[in-house]
């Protein structure tokens, strides 16, 4: 089910269309002010890889179904991220200036206007899911688990958690444990849910939705290990934003725990366990899922 294209231009389709839907994701006859819009576009539309927006497409194709489907689950998981990104940029919490080559969204528009802009992003993201079944006839009880996992895997059992626990012990982790638990939170738990939610979508079964889970929690511990790396080792210009910030700032990190090679190790040992996962559990057209993992593991930005 690859359609016969490369992944490179599965990638780049793929991301597209999600694009071209969160342009339109607001109704236009939602009269927002024309500040916070701009505000919610500048971080919404300004460059990613859409990484856990394909996630999901990918899920929901991986075990039967349909992309189009998926495509407000898609859109719904990168206005969280996007959100997260600008109050994860704010002064009270890593206080960056730079964000994707561009200067963050409070710095353009003030704090108040940023963290508005991250409301704004955060409570839209749910009317995206009802989309799922108003829009595509996915089953209501589908869309509902949909929802109840958005709120769980992103609030405060999951990344807000994540986040709180990593500003309460950036100076006091002194257990690779520990920052396991805190990735796993604050970056794992939303692709998780990108993986689980395009499964759902399809109608996968428990033990494909389990293997999903599986899947996502052991790629994002790895997406969370290689940022490390490239904020030691990476290019300025590609990654679009500060390098060594989490030296400047103490953090402990993996290399910190492993150093480089150890931890890319990891990350590598991370990915094949994630892939085994998906092959075990039997899920139909599982190409584009190890092709992501490969993909997430071998980037540079």
């Amino acid at each position: 089910m690859n359609g016969g294209i490369s992944f490179a231009e599965y990638m780049k389709n793929a991301a597209a269309l999600v694009e071209s839907a969160l342009r339109e994701v607001f109704p236009a006859d939602w009269q927002i002010p024309p500040t916070l819009r701009e505000a919610m576009d500048y971080s919404l539309l300004g460059g990613g890889k859409r990484m856990r927006a394909i996630l999901v497409l990918a899920s929901a194709e991986a075990c039967g179904g349909e992309r189009e489907k998926a495509l407000p689950a898609a859109c719904a998981i990168e206005l969280v991220h996007a959100y997260s990104l600008i109050h994860d940029d704010l002064p009270a919490m890593d206080n960056d200036d730079l964000r994707r080559g561009k200067p963050t969204n409070h710095k353009v528009y003030g704090e108040a206007m940023a963290i508005l802009a991250g409301d704004g992003l955060l409570t839209h993201a749910f009317h995206c899911v009802a989309q799922c079944h108003r829009r595509f006839g996915v089953p209501a009880e589908v869309a509902l688990a949909i929802v109840e996992e958005l709120a769980a895997f992103s609030g405060a059992r999951g990344m807000v958690g994540g986040q709180a626990a990593d500003m309460e012990g950036e100076q006091g982790v002194t257990e690779l444990a520990e920052l396991d638990v805190i990735h796993a939170r604050k970056t794992g738990d939303l692709i998780v849910f990108a993986a689980r939610a395009g499964g759902r979508i399809a109608g996968a079964t428990e033990r494909q939705l389990e293997a999903l889970a599986q899947f996502g929690r052991n790629i994002g511990l790895a997406f969370q290990i290689v940022d490390d790396v490239l904020d030691v080792t990476g290019d300025e210009a590609k990654l679009g934003k500060r390098v060594r910030s989490d030296e400047k700032k103490r953090k402990v990190t993996y290399p910190y725990f492993l150093g480089v090679e150890a931890s890319l190790a990891r990350a590598r040992q991370l990915t094949e366990e994630a892939k085994r996962a998906i092959r075990e559990a039997n899920v139909p057209h599982p190409s584009r899922l190890l092709e992501l993992a490969d993909f997430l593991l071998e980037r540079d930005r």
